[in-house]
């Protein structure tokens, strides 16, 4: 969350500031915990038992395999969201992928972070960001032939799951008015959604500015298999 100063002088006020910050990692659910685990040097990759990869779907062959991996980076409460406090229907916020849920939140709570409540924010909010693999589509929505028949393939897509909407859905649901860009560079996604945005919070496109990105693997809880000349 960054904000900037653009007054009129007789040279361009290049002062920004970063006022709010908000995430959520393997082992830690926010920001101050990251910070902690960093400075103390906490492993917060962690190795799964037989029983919970079990458990997380993996197959027995799989784990019997000698190149399955057993360790993952799970992110708590991964499955959770408050979607009564957004507005959300539970079958809303059942199709919405766990990316866009986790964005939302950590946006309301950079606003916090900040100390700006967007409604009484006197100025325009532009958001940048950017959002990993969408495999919720395809590994829990699309595995249910009722849902797809209850509400459509197409807005299953659309609705709370495309790429293209993380940013503008903050954009709706908080009621900010700045510019609202999906960001997709790969790994440098985030980098770029807060260079975009300092960049126009010095041209004077907006006041304060969201920027940042998301990545939830899944299927979660899970290992993966070494594969020689692979990035794993």
């Amino acid at each position: 969350m960054s904000e900037g100063s653009n007054q009129s002088t007789d040279t361009m006020d290049s002062t920004l500031a970063v006022i709010g910050l908000s995430g959520r990692f393997a082992g830690a659910s926010h920001v101050d915990a990251f910070w902690k685990n960093i400075r103390d040097g906490v492993e917060s990759i962690e190795r799964y038992e037989d029983s919970e990869l079990l458990d997380a779907g993996v197959s027995r062959s799989a784990i019997e395999d000698p190149a399955y991996v057993k360790v993952g980076a799970p992110l708590r409460d991964m499955e959770k969201f408050d979607s009564g406090f957004f507005g959300f229907t539970p079958l809303d916020a059942s199709i919405m992928d766990p990316q866009h849920r986790h964005f939302l939140e950590c946006a309301w709570e950079a606003f916090e972070s900040a100390g700006h409540d967007p409604d009484r924010f006197d100025g325009a909010i532009g958001v940048w960001a950017g959002s990993g693999q969408n495999s919720y589509f395809a590994s829990n929505l699309l595995t249910n032939p009722d849902l797809v028949d209850q509400v459509g393939h197409f807005l299953l897509r659309h609705t709370g799951n495309d790429k293209d909407f993380l940013a503008t859905r903050v954009s709706y649901e908080l009621n900010l008015t700045g510019p609202s860009v999906n960001v997709q560079t790969a790994c440098s996604t985030s980098l770029v959604s807060i260079h975009m945005a300092g960049q126009s919070l010095l041209a004077g496109e907006c006041d304060l500015a969201l920027a940042g990105g998301v990545t939830i693997e899944l299927p979660h809880r899970q290992g993966y298999f070494f594969r020689e000349g692979e990035i794993l």
